[in-house]
């Protein structure tokens, strides 16, 4: 028999969308012969749609959904995903659906409490394996979740299944692919069972699902890869009860994922939420032209705009760099010089200035540069119905080295979790498949360009160790012992960690932006702003 992966991008609440997809693939699967479609865990509402699930209007319209479907689903069995109401409780669901009627609905047993899938808020866990029978093969249907827990595996086994089925909605992280290859390949040794594993595909809000969709024989050998970050429905083939080699794609290396979720994540932002186009402030940096290049490649040329906004300080070389950016991707271009403004606003502000004493670093003329721009950016965006793209990457973002209502004004972050070294990372990623980033704006030290010969390094440690310590602090939860002992000179360390502390309140009011690592700065980082704990 044949059976087909239906990697399908679906968005959170669209229940005539995403109805409409699995439709679809069910009759590409049916005309290609397979028996059997898998779709990703939540396909019928997306995942997660969070809060939705605690309105009782919304579940009901979901189990409508389902049985309008249940209906239309014939000479093929479909595996979906769902939420599920019964005897109070609302599980996170998987369903086999046949000629028109369910046969079997089973709960996950191990929910995810990932401060980006916090499950346990919405859903109460299931106590029971499930198996169904296609085609005289008798099949255990799991979730990613549960295929984790070795006791639950051996259930299945116990059961004497032929095959497992796991269904995943599992978001990007770098690397992640090989940690679902290595623990399927330890599910496969406990049970010696063939695998096939589906993931959904596409952006939702912070999370890039990445697809990447596979099969396993039983000894742990790779049989069947699909594409990463594209829709697409895989056939693999099932005799004698295993899995006989098929399509096996290639996946994209570290760096080249990477920008592919950072495209898909932005793409998906923008048209699930019918956003026109968007709106970058450029400033002749490295980050801004990082942005306007994934934007360009995400959404075309035609429905990104930018604008230049050069201060006092602004080099010569940082406009003609701006201006052969935007003129290698064919974006439209605007330059608004902000020095006229600048200096309305000193004068304005001079006499009241002088009755507040200056305490710390005098940072105010710098920050008004960035706050002009903003306020710029955002009357441009109200006019033009466009979103503004910030361009903080997350080593600013760490240290609280961007402005409030500046530089951090606008509604989506496409850096919002990629340090300063992987930008660089990126950026020659990119001039590899085309030179569109002028090499002098890769060759400069960066700079904020907002005081006379002014560079990031002034404030801050290189950023090879700015961000290896934030990376060991934030993503592994290394102590601040156990960064120094790796070598970092503890004063370095202890400023950093500071920094990262003292600019929580800067952080609560960011914009969202696209998770790439173990954890971001988005909800997976909880700490309170008033805090007198230090380490």
């Amino acid at each position: 028999m044949k059976i087909a992966l239906a990697q399908i991008n679906c968005m959170a609440g669209d229940l005539n969308g995403n109805p409409l997809k699995i439709l679809h693939a069910c009759q590409q699967a049916r005309e290609a012969g397979a028996r059997l479609v898998i779709t990703p865990e939540m396909a019928l509402c997306g995942s997660l749609p969070e809060d939705w699930l605690l309105r009782a209007e919304f579940v009901q319209v979901c189990h409508q959904a389902l049985m309008d479907l249940a209906t239309q689903i014939h000479d093929v069995t479909l595996v979906i995903g769902h939420p599920h109401r019964t005897n109070g409780n609302l599980l996170n669901a998987v369903s086999v659906i046949r000629d028109g009627r369910l046969l079997i609905t089973y709960g996950k047993n191990h929910l995810l409490t990932d401060p980006l899938l916090d499950e346990r808020r919405y859903f109460t866990p299931g106590n029971q394996p499930c198996t169904f029978e296609c085609d005289g093969t008798l099949f255990g249907l799991t979730t990613f979740s549960d295929y984790q827990h070795p006791a639950h595996l051996q259930a299945l086994r116990s059961a004497d299944v032929q095959v497992l089925l796991t269904v995943g909605a599992s978001p990007y992280a770098i690397d992640g692919q090989a940690d679902r290859l290595r623990i399927v390949r330890a599910g496969i040794t406990q049970t010696g069972l063939p695998t096939v594993y589906t993931n959904l595909v596409g952006g939702q809000d912070e999370l890039v699902f990445d697809g990447a969709s596979f099969a396993m024989d039983h000894s742990g050998k790779l049989v069947c890869q699909l594409a990463a970050f594209q829709e697409t429905l895989g056939l693999i083939e099932l005799h004698n009860n295993q899995l006989i080699p098929g399509q096996c794609s290639p996946l994209p290396d570290r760096i080249e994922s990477v920008y592919s979720a950072l495209r898909l994540g932005l793409r998906d932002f923008i048209d699930k939420n019918r956003i026109s186009g968007v709106l970058i402030g450029l400033s002749g940096g490295v980050d801004s032209a990082l942005v306007l290049a994934i934007a360009v490649d995400a959404l075309g040329a035609d429905r990104v705009s930018n604008v230049m906004m050069p201060s006092p300080y602004t080099a010569d070389i940082s406009l003609e760099d701006a201006q052969i950016m935007a003129g290698n991707l064919g974006v439209h271009y605007t330059e608004i010089p902000i020095t006229e403004l600048f200096e309305q606003f000193k004068q304005t502000l001079h006499p009241a200035l002088q009755t507040y004493p200056a305490t710390g670093p005098q940072t105010t003329m710098e920050n008004l540069q960035a706050r002009i721009r903003g306020t710029l950016l955002m009357a441009l965006a109200n006019q033009s119905g466009r979103l503004v793209l910030t361009t903080s990457n997350k080593s600013e973002t760490a240290v609280g080295y961007s402005t409030l209502y500046g530089d951090m004004a606008g509604g989506f972050s496409i850096l919002k979790d990629v340090s300063k070294t992987l930008v660089y990372q990126l950026c020659h990623y990119r001039n590899r498949i085309s030179p569109i980033i002028p090499e002098r704006i890769l060759q400069r030290p960066p700079s904020a360009e907002l005081r006379p010969d002014q560079t990031d390094q002034d404030n801050l440690p290189p950023y090879a160790v700015l961000d290896a310590i934030i990376a060991a602090y934030v993503e592994n939860n290394l102590s601040p012992a156990e960064i120094i002992a790796m070598n970092y000179p503890e004063e370095t360390v202890r400023q950093v960690l500071h920094m990262i502390h003292s600019c929580e309140y800067k952080r609560r009011q960011a914009a969202p932006g696209i998770r790439i690592t173990r954890r971001d700065f988005g909800p997976s980082w909880r700490f309170p702003i008033t805090s007198g704990f230090r380490q």
